[in-house]
């Protein structure tokens, strides 16, 4: 029993760390270690079948994810997270329908689970583009939960409200982890151009964390990238609230309001920019480039707005790593 624990906290230290298939190996020698010595109540069992199944999802070997998702089921039947993973699991594989199903039965469990409240809005659409008006007559049987396990799961839930209330403070360090983590994954993607996915994993943040500065500048930029300029400029208006003397979100509140041709109070965010620093020469080939657009809408009928917001370039002040998620 000592060996497997040890299996299994390794492999979740090294699932923390994004090292995926060694913490599957880690999995993979405690399940084989149960499974020749014994002792391991199903439960347990049915945990490292899941956490395996997690590291097989991350690097998207969904065939053996499901596999040993329905191995920790048929351990622990009903148990969420072998579920959403499953789910998660089918929906990449394009089996929409037992992905459907998996996530109605979490829903059954916990209507309270979002991302299985997502997911079913999402793939209603999907079925219904692809097998039609009678596409509820295609999916396979949609198991019936027990209230038995709808009523551990709200003693679960109890029992965590009260942790919570006897535990402030390791709520609170728990709360600032995932939001570094967050943020971290965020970066990551805005180092791919991945702006959609970027926004969520800021977006999460802000829930944990509204008075975080970084974590609007950061979405900020995003919408930037996006031409969302009306949420760009609402996210530098809160990081502005919180920190009168940031740079970067009078910056970039200048290129959104430039981008809805505000252009004045661009040329006024801008004059702030050079106030605070007068060295950003970026600042100042914009100040040129939207006093130029005002004069010429004030000397002339305007084009349309989509059009001008197309021409519009976001030009950043040092977008790198720890510029971003400073």
């Amino acid at each position: 029993t000592l060996f497997r624990s040890r299996s299994k906290e390794r492999g979740n230290e090294l699932f923390k760390h994004g090292r995926f298939g060694e913490a599957a190996s880690e999995y993979t020698e405690a399940i084989e270690h149960a499974g020749s010595q014994g002792g391991d109540t199903p439960d347990e069992l049915s945990i490292l079948y899941s956490n395996r199944a997690a590291c097989y999802l991350k690097e998207g070997n969904c065939g053996d994810c499901i596999q040993d998702c329905t191995s920790a089921l048929e351990l622990q039947p009903f148990s969420i997270k072998p579920l959403l993973r499953r789910a998660l699991a089918y929906e990449s594989m394009e089996r929409y329908r037992q992905a459907y199903v998996d996530y109605k039965t979490v829903l059954q469990i916990d209507s309270g689970v979002q991302s299985a409240n997502d997911s079913i809005n999402r793939l209603t659409r999907t079925l219904l583009d692809q097998d039609g008006l009678n596409w509820r007559e295609k999916l396979p049987p949609i198991p019936s939960v027990p209230v038995s396990f709808q009523s551990h799961q709200w003693a679960e839930k109890a029992n965590r409200s009260r942790e919570s209330q006897q535990s402030p403070e390791m709520i609170n360090k728990k709360a600032e982890e995932m939001v570094l983590s967050l943020k971290q994954e965020g970066n990551e993607f805005v180092k791919k151009a991945q702006y959609k996915q970027a926004i969520e994993k800021y977006s999460a943040c802000v829930k944990l964390n509204s008075e975080e500065c970084s974590i609007y500048t950061n979405r900020a930029l995003c919408y930037l990238k996006l031409c969302k300029f009306k949420e760009a400029r609402q996210d530098c208006d809160n990081a502005i609230r919180l920190d009168a003397s940031n740079v970067k979100a009078f910056y970039r509140r200048a290129l959104a309001c430039k981008g809805l041709q505000d252009y004045q109070a661009s040329i006024n965010d801008l004059n702030k920019v050079i106030q605070l620093d007068p060295n950003i020469s970026e600042a100042k080939n914009e100040l040129t480039e939207v006093t130029q657009s005002l004069k010429s809408t004030m000397n002339s009928p305007a084009s349309s707005q989509e059009k001008q917001r197309k021409k519009i370039q976001i030009q950043e002040v040092n977008e790198n790593e720890k510029e971003i998620g400073r």
